[in-house]
């Protein structure tokens, strides 16, 4: 029961619901002999990497069989000359950098959580590498899908580039394992920067903030990470990691490259930071001085939630065209003000994504009511600027309200694929369409 318990939940808002069974495959044939079983007997199967989903990728609100892969977490080649590996989906990200190490060669994704690779395919994660290095999306070559009657596909190949046909490798990206379960993933590796350099800089106001991202967007400074936090998240870090930031709008700003480019990006960054009212920089080209920099970012959202001790917490998601962004974190600010909402923001903001991690006592109706209502005006503000309901956090259970919204006709396709694919409805049901 407990190892059922475990399983019917992830670090979501969402509630709870545990699988009837867990099973612990250690195969891509162990993986396709139960999908088989499960479809002859029409039993719901709900793929599971470490849990770390945002908006309920993994409860079983159908019951049915949750396929842990976590046992599936081999590195099964590592070919530095073609910068890619080749691994299983249970392997975690820190797993697979600590083992290329001797390389000189790292995996750029990095939601946060040491999440899993099949995992982070499953919902088409990022984080704060994105602007430099793309999303999952742009890193996964090729993988190995069980489909939802049992047969073992291959998905893309280790080519670069192709042109031959739907491209199925994309297809399964992002789809929450409603599609299939993901066995196998070829992903691109990066070269490890010469020289990195990390600054932290505080603003009076988010859209100085702001401004300095779309101008350095524009004037193409090959930023690592630009990450945004308020003044409220500040003051939460502060407190929780006992730091002394300035308790201001923050940019957390990095640079990759030879030492001399990341001196000139570092530098022309600098300039466009005191143009629009940039101040208190802090330089961190030290190791450790960088890791206590992005260890702060990193606690954010458990800063966040030492506010308000006790309460549950909705992690929001939307993502906006870089030239709304200003525009719509400044709504968005106001209508937490007008809530009485506790949200303090953060956001991976040269991508133009934003996250609010909003503390809400789950037995006021009142603030229930208003965190509804709150999130709803947030995703509309998101579509109505020609954004997303979701930046990186994925569909699930929670935002399936939105998607028609968001695709019109395209839901109705998404729908299609799902039934053509998985037509007796077992694979993770109830999530995404």
């Amino acid at each position: 029961a407990g190892i059922r318990e475990q399983h019917g939940h992830d670090e979501s808002w969402h509630h709870p619901a545990a699988p009837d069974a867990v099973c612990f495959p250690h195969s891509t044939e162990e993986v396709s002999a139960i999908v088989r079983a499960c479809a002859a007997h029409r039993v719901p199967v709900i793929p599971y990497g470490v849990g770390t989903s945002i908006e309920g990728q993994v409860i079983a609100d159908h019951g049915g069989l949750c396929v842990d892969l976590s046992a599936m977490n081999a590195i099964l080649d590592v070919r530095p000359e073609d910068m890619d590996a080749t691994v299983q989906p249970g392997v975690t990200r820190a797993q697979l950098n600590t083992h290329l190490r001797a390389t000189g060669l790292f995996f750029s994704v990095d939601p946060g959580a040491d999440a899993s690779m099949g995992g982070m395919a499953s919902t088409r994660a990022s984080g704060t590498n994105t602007v430099r290095y793309g999303t999952i999306r742009e890193n996964v070559l090729s993988m190995t899908v069980v489909m939802p009657d049992g047969r073992i596909v291959k998905t893309g190949t280790r080519a670069r580039k192709s042109a031959a046909g739907y491209d199925l490798t994309h297809l399964m990206i992002g789809a929450e394992g409603t599609l299939g379960i993901i066995t196998e993933l070829t992903v691109k590796l990066h070269g490890l920067p010469e020289a990195i350099s990390s600054a932290t800089v505080a603003f009076e106001n988010v859209a100085g903030a702001i401004d300095t991202v779309i101008a350095s967007i524009q004037y193409g400074i090959p930023m690592a990470r630009i990450e945004l936090m308020d003044a409220l998240a500040m003051q939460a870090v502060n407190r929780f990691s006992q730091l002394d930031y300035a308790e201001k709008p923050t940019l957390f700003l990095e640079f990759h490259g030879t030492h001399a480019g990341v001196k000139e990006q570092a530098e022309a960054m600098a300039e466009l930071c005191q143009e629009f009212g940039g101040s208190d920089f802090a330089w961190a080209t030290k190791e450790e001085e960088r890791q206590t920099l992005w260890q702060a970012r990193h606690d954010a959202a458990y800063a966040a939630k030492a506010l308000r001790p006790g309460m549950e917490f909705l992690a929001t998601d939307i993502c906006v065209p870089i030239s709304k962004l200003a525009e719509c974190i400044e709504a968005t600010q106001a209508d937490v003000a007008e809530s009485g909402l506790v949200a303090p923001l953060l956001g991976h903001v040269g991508d133009g994504n934003f996250h609010l991690v909003v503390a809400v006592d789950r037995n006021s109706e009142q603030e229930l009511e208003t965190l509804a209502a709150f999130n709803q005006r947030l995703i509309e503000r998101a579509l109505a600027a020609g954004g997303t309901c979701t930046g990186e956090h994925g569909i699930g259970t929670g935002k399936r309200a939105y998607m028609e919204a968001e695709h019109g006709e395209g839901w109705a396709v998404m729908r299609a694929i799902k039934a053509a694919l998985d037509p007796l409805g077992i694979m993770n049901p109830g999530k995404l369409v």
